[in-house]
């Protein structure tokens, strides 16, 4: 199963992301994927089933997550839960780093410490209320929970190749944050690797090694992407939604559109009216 690279933004009006999330009504399944931000999961009730690097994390209620930048993760939610979530900027933790961009925190399923849940839980509430100040409120006690992170779990002691392959992950993570942007355009292996400075076939081996994947299948995924959300949203002819998309022609993009969502896109969008 290839990883996927998730791209975050901040809510418009703290610089973090915070809210529920949304596998709460249970039955929900997060494929593996990794992002530069530092992630929190903070479980009030229910539970949650979580893979890091292939290595299970149970949480019950009271315990929170903590993943890493460049982290690949899975998460599982079988039943209902309440469960608040923030992503933080990795750049917050600048001043910290203990190598170039990269700052590591504990990782355990009994992170459990009766402060930063405590802490999480107004700050959602709050945030949730809007009253007057409640963007000083949240940030004050965001800070609070940031000093927490960098003196209990921040480590500094850590592996090398846990280093290195943060390091891959993070060249990705530009990489496939360029692709995004770019997806419309001609993205040949060729002109990737040359825009960034690898070669093709190293570049192409980063890929497979560290996000299980190929460029090509990163680049149809993220086509693929965004034409569902045009066959939705718009009336577009599907032969000009594959062609605005990046596809070369719609014979193509039907029989790709067809691999990943098991039907083609005529159907598709017949069955979303």
């Amino acid at each position: 199963m290839p990883y996927s690279h998730e791209i975050i933004v901040p809510n418009d009006d703290i610089p973090f992301k915070m809210f529920i999330f949304e596998g709460k009504d249970g039955g929900y399944m997060r494929e593996k994927h990794w992002h530069r931000s530092i992630e929190i999961f903070a479980l009030f009730e229910g539970e949650l089933e979580f893979y890091v690097d292939e290595k299970r994390y149970p949480l019950t209620p009271g315990e929170f997550m903590l993943v890493n930048s460049n982290e690949v993760h899975s998460v599982s939610s079988p039943k209902p839960n309440r469960t608040v979530v923030l992503q933080i900027p990795l750049s917050t933790f600048e001043r910290y780093y203990t190598d170039e961009k990269f700052i590591y925190f504990s990782t355990s399923s009994h992170l459990q410490d009766e402060e930063p849940m405590r802490l999480i839980q107004d700050m959602y509430r709050r945030y949730e209320e809007k009253q007057c100040g409640y963007e000083l409120k949240v940030q004050s006690q965001f800070y609070l929970l940031l000093y927490i992170l960098v003196t209990k779990y921040r480590e500094t002691d850590v592996d090398e190749k846990v280093i290195r392959k943060h390091r891959k992950l993070d060249a990705l993570s530009l990489i496939t944050s360029y692709m995004k942007e770019n997806y419309k355009e001609e993205l040949s292996l060729e002109i990737l690797a040359r825009t960034f400075g690898y070669s093709p076939a190293y570049l192409s081996r980063m890929f497979r090694k560290y996000a299980k994947t190929n460029y090509k299948t990163c680049l149809d995924d993220i086509r693929l992407e965004h034409a569902a959300k045009d066959l939705t949203e718009t009336q577009l002819p599907i032969g000009a939604i594959a062609y605005s998309n990046g596809f070369p022609n719609n014979k193509a993009f039907s029989k790709l559109f067809k691999k990943r969502y098991g039907t083609l896109p005529s159907v598709y969008r017949r069955n979303i009216d």
